[in-house]
């Protein structure tokens, strides 16, 4: 595991800016606030595994989180955060009201559409998650349908039980579990974890108007055939059975343009494999392609300029590879990939 932040007295402040972690990777983008206090004690370490972290936090001190369309539209990273309340509790404000995730109870939150938490230390003084951040499209394999964020229930039950010890497990791992077989673990608990919210009469699906299913839709498109260089307004339209006039408004309610969108996307979809893969596993090149890009030049430059770094140097910055072995310069940096 790593250490991802520890706050105090003396660096509480900084926590606006420091949240995501020394790589700036480990959480989206929002606003992270600590109240000041007497006692100001705040930790949080992380276990990645793929794509996927575990999390624990650890605190006396109450904060809060809120994460706006403004933050949406800056920041696309579209994860759920599947987390175990161990001590203490959440209030989260959403869409559909507000829930209240106390000991003892499981909670799910999506980075895609808004919300507020606060965090409050419990009679012991102390708050404890353990939570796994996902990327929505591995969840969307096991849960077909959607789930909203808020959806909360007690972590009782065989199910719950059972993925919460593995994730607990793999969080304290000091390395004897090998990579691959870390992963498949991980896939174990997410499906564990999705039967046991299937069993919940409260997990219905959202109700949606016609436009958010589109919009779904269309997004599950572009996600699909991202590899495909020739990816159009007029491609994904007639995928998804509407006209190119009515895409480009869909994706105006959503506050953004298609080719905006498109790269974004794409860009996203290649810091993922490279932060988790090593050149062994997957040449830069053949990144570019799989993500729809034409060549790799036109890649590598688009890349530094959404990410400061080339994707040499990021992949060497990820793996924490010194600069004289990977040939690049080790800078931390990145955008998000939860």
């Amino acid at each position: 595991m790593e250490t991802l932040f520890v706050f105090d007295k003396r660096n509480y402040q900084d926590c606006r800016t420091a949240f995501r972690g020394p790589r700036n990777r480990e959480y989206y983008t929002g606003d992270y606030s600590i109240e000041p206090g007497a006692v100001i004690d705040v930790r949080a370490e992380c276990k990645a595994v793929g794509s996927s972290s575990i999390i624990r936090l650890r605190s006396r001190t109450r904060q809060s989180f809120s994460r706006t369309w403004a933050h949406i539209r800056e920041d696309a990273t579209d994860v759920a955060v599947l987390c175990f309340v161990k001590l203490g509790r959440l209030r989260v404000s959403h869409q559909r009201g507000e829930t209240l995730a106390q000991a003892g109870d499981f909670i799910l939150t999506k980075s895609m559409t808004p919300f507020s938490v606060e965090c409050e230390p419990g009679k012991e003084g102390l708050l404890e998650l353990l939570h796994l951040t996902v990327p929505m499209h591995l969840l969307r394999r096991v849960l077909c349908h959607d789930v909203t964020t808020g959806f909360c229930v007690p972590a009782a039950g065989r199910n719950f039980a059972i993925a919460e010890r593995i994730l607990a497990d793999l969080f304290e791992d000091t390395g004897e579990v090998k990579e691959h077989v870390q992963q498949l673990l991980v896939d174990t608990a997410l499906s564990v974890l999705a039967e046991a919210i299937k069993d919940h009469e409260s997990c219905v699906p959202q109700r949606q108007t016609l436009a958010d299913k589109r919009l779904q839709d269309v997004l599950r498109f572009i996600e699909t055939h991202l590899s495909d260089p020739k990816l159009s307004i007029v491609m994904v339209a007639k995928g998804c059975g509407i006209s190119p006039r009515y895409l480009l408004l869909l994706l105006k309610l959503h506050g953004t343009l298609f080719s905006t969108l498109v790269w974004d996307k794409r860009l996203k979809t290649a810091e993922q494999w490279l932060a988790t893969s090593g050149a062994g596993d997957a040449a830069i090149s053949e990144i570019a392609y799989r993500v729809g890009f034409k060549s790799p030049a036109h890649f590598s430059r688009m890349f530094k300029r959404e990410f400061k770094l080339s994707p040499r140097q990021y992949r060497a910055a990820a793996a924490g590879t010194p600069a004289r072995k990977a040939g690049a310069l080790v800078v931390d940096g990145g955008d998000s990939r939860h």
